[in-house]
């Protein structure tokens, strides 16, 4: 039986705020290979650990990241209320620097990171790219950027990226042209999208990563499928599995 390796998608989100530190860190722990994290920048250019534009549904406030600086970021928290109440109150929004420094404490561990197309429409592409490669390139190949915009990844490929993961919204024709020319190293897409029949799966020279699956049983049935990863925000309660557990990264 072929086992997918788990990527943990913003983090152990299934219990804790999504792309925060202590959503990683108790991913990391958990025994992930892989996590996930998106990627927005704040007003004066910092990199940050956010998915949304609009800060209401983490934080509970209807501003937009992009138009705030990092100090007055440092004034909300991403507790995610709506899902979590009280529980994680003061949780702050973290820097990709702060992130870059827990991964140095998982030297086994890789990241992707995510670069968020409202970032790029807002400062454009290459300005956003750049300031994201700056701090990845030291870390070498822990660092994989991934994104939905075939010229991000482009930019961050001439900037030093060993690999990078292109997210293909849609099935079709026009994407799979975009993927045959980019030839990313891991190519993304939510599992929905996948073709029944595996003959019509594309095939390249990447790895397949498919979001956003929570069960072990369906995970298993993707890998028969030559689906060589599976993106979870259940990332312990996928590997309590057995066979996925296999796959699971011990220590740091």
């Amino acid at each position: 039986m072929k086992i997918p390796k788990l990527i943990a998608h913003r983090g152990h989100a299934s219990q804790y705020p999504e792309n925060t530190l202590p959503a990683i860190e108790s991913a990391l722990k958990a025994g992930a290979c892989y996590i996930e994290v998106d990627i927005q920048l704040t007003a004066d250019g910092i990199p940050v650990l956010f998915h949304d534009d609009n800060m209401q549904r983490i934080t509970g406030h209807s501003q937009n990241i992009t138009q705030l600086n990092a100090e007055q970021l440092s004034q909300y928290s991403a507790c995610e209320k709506f899902r979590f109440g009280k529980k994680f109150s003061g949780t702050p929004i973290p820097t990709l620097a702060e992130l870059l420094t827990l991964l140095r404490v998982w030297p086994n561990c890789q990241a992707f990171i995510e670069i968020k197309n409202e970032s790029t429409k807002r400062f454009g592409t290459k300005i956003v790219v750049e300031k994201i490669m700056a701090q990845l390139t030291p870390h070498g190949s822990q660092c994989i950027p991934i994104s939905y915009q075939a010229a991000a990844l482009e930019i961050a490929r001439t900037l030093g990226a060993k690999s990078i993961g292109w997210v293909a919204a849609k099935w079709d024709d026009a994407s799979h042209q975009t993927a045959t020319l980019l030839a990313p190293d891991y190519l993304f897409t939510n599992h929905t999208r996948l073709p029944k029949k595996p003959d019509e799966i594309w095939r390249g020279p990447w790895q397949w990563a498919l979001y956003e699956v929570t069960d072990p049983t369906l995970a298993l049935t993707l890998a028969e499928k030559e689906i060589e990863m599976i993106e979870t925000m259940a990332i312990e309660e996928m590997l309590s599995h057995p066979l996925l557990k296999q796959n699971a990264c011990i220590g740091v």
